[in-house]
């Protein structure tokens, strides 16, 4: 279950929700979620780590609150890097110790929200450790807090998803604040926690292993110089992020949860000793390969060397992927109006979206089957950092959104499709 959904799986959910009249004419685009998948990869990541663990799901990933509903039964938190997400955590049932707040611009109104709350905190800066100090000479909270560091590690070959560089705007860097950051822990005793996440998704996981450990280095000084200082506390809390990488190759095999927590373990014994409460903050490993999408072909212009389909999702939804095409890539399969695999190559196209820009391209030389006018192009694991994503150039209708268990034996509206008034509404 943990697998990739194929291209063959997907035409039989599609042909199953054609047949239950689940798609409107209107639909010209439709997203699904594979929600048998979902809940495995849930269930996994509970079963490989701590009991103790708190596993904070990205909300940044996927915002979806049917979603976000139906993942709070199985008891993982969320990690939430604005006050609207915070806010989405809290309607959709979440517990205050179930939320992680990250972000690096929290203000005095946001921290002091989330500190009467008792959410807990990761300050990303020394400033707002200060800001949160004073917060607390008022009125101290219970909220546990931590602090972000760079450990400074190296980068990953996706620049603009690699956070754990010489230079990153997020965190403390570690090398040039590491007595710094010991004070610190030191002066404030409700500072019991860190936090790092060196990024996602062209980090390697050796890369990520070595972050937790430059870092868990540095606990074990803290805790030493918490120990000199006659304090009887120590670090509680270790935070380590996400960032996990998964597959969007058909013949790529991405590394499993379970070979990345004995790269860990390996690494880092003493994280699981039971000294350190664990929490991580997994977004597109839980979701990325359980989404896909699929969208009318609405015209083919002809042409001898590469022809051009033209369907109703583009930069609007795959927004990294089509302003920064070298390094994102989905696969993509086509079937015919009933939901049948079309499987002989043919010719080249271009998958063009909708918006009135030169760069809302899909894929260019692509090979694929003959297209025709009324086809579906089904683009392969969509289930992250797409719809939170999700832009408003051309003020275009957010699709409608299908979750489906058992391969498609069962079906659900996460969402209908966007209509003219919400539209409206949202400009207005």
């Amino acid at each position: 279950m943990l697998n990739k959904i194929t291209a063959e799986e997907m035409s039989q959910v599609f042909s199953r929700a054609l047949q239950h009249k689940l798609i409107a004419k209107q639909d010209t685009a439709v997203i699904f979620y594979d929600l048998s998948r979902l809940m495995a990869r849930l269930t996994n990541l509970i079963d490989v780590f701590p009991k103790s663990a708190l596993h904070a799901i990205a909300v940044k990933a996927n915002p979806l609150t049917a979603i976000l509903k139906k993942i709070n039964a199985l008891d993982v938190g969320l990690e939430v890097a604005s006050f609207p997400e915070l806010r989405l955590a809290e309607k959709a049932g979440f517990s205050p110790e179930k939320i992680v707040f990250d972000s690096p611009a929290k203000t005095h109104s946001e921290l002091e929200y989330a500190l009467k709350r008792g959410i807990y905190l990761n300050a990303d800066s020394f400033q707002e450790l200060e800001r949160i100090a004073q917060l607390q000479a008022r009125q101290l909270s219970n909220s546990v807090i931590g602090i972000r560091i760079n450990p400074q590690v190296g980068t990953g070959h996706i620049e603009s998803m690699s956070v754990g560089g010489e230079y990153s705007k997020f965190g403390v860097p570690l090398q040039q604040n590491r007595q710094k950051l010991i004070d610190a822990f030191i002066k404030y005793d409700w500072l019991k926690g860190v936090h790092l996440h060196i990024g996602s998704q062209g980090c390697a996981p050796q890369l990520l292993v070595k972050g937790i450990r430059t870092v868990l280095n540095l606990v074990n000084e803290i805790n030493e110089g918490l120990q000199r200082s006659h304090q009887n506390r120590q670090v509680e809390t270790i935070d380590i992020g996400g960032g996990l990488p998964v597959s969007y190759y058909q013949d790529e095999t991405a590394i499993t949860m379970q070979a990345y927590q004995q790269l860990i373990q390996v690494s880092c014994p003493e994280l699981f000793e039971g000294n350190f409460k664990i929490i991580t903050e997994f977004g597109r490993y839980i979701y990325g390969n359980v989404g896909w999408v699929a969208s009318r072909v609405e015209y083919v212009k002809a042409a001898e060397n590469m022809s051009t389909a033209v369907i109703h999702v583009g930069a609007d939804l795959f927004l990294r992927e089509c302003y920064n095409p070298n390094d994102w890539h989905h696969e993509i399969s086509l079937v015919d109006n009933e939901g049948h695999l079309k499987r002989a190559d043919e010719k080249y196209y271009a998958i063009a979206g909708p918006l009135c820009f030169g760069g809302d391209m899909l894929e260019k030389n692509l090979r694929l089957p003959s297209i025709e006018i009324g086809d579906y192009i089904f683009i392969h694991d969509t289930g992250a950092n797409t719809l939170s994503l999700w832009s408003r150039h051309n003020s275009r209708q957010m699709p409608k959104i299908i979750g489906y268990y058992d391969n498609g034996t069962q079906f659900e509206i996460l969402k209908e499709r966007e209509d003219a008034d919400k539209l409206w509404e949202f400009w207005s």
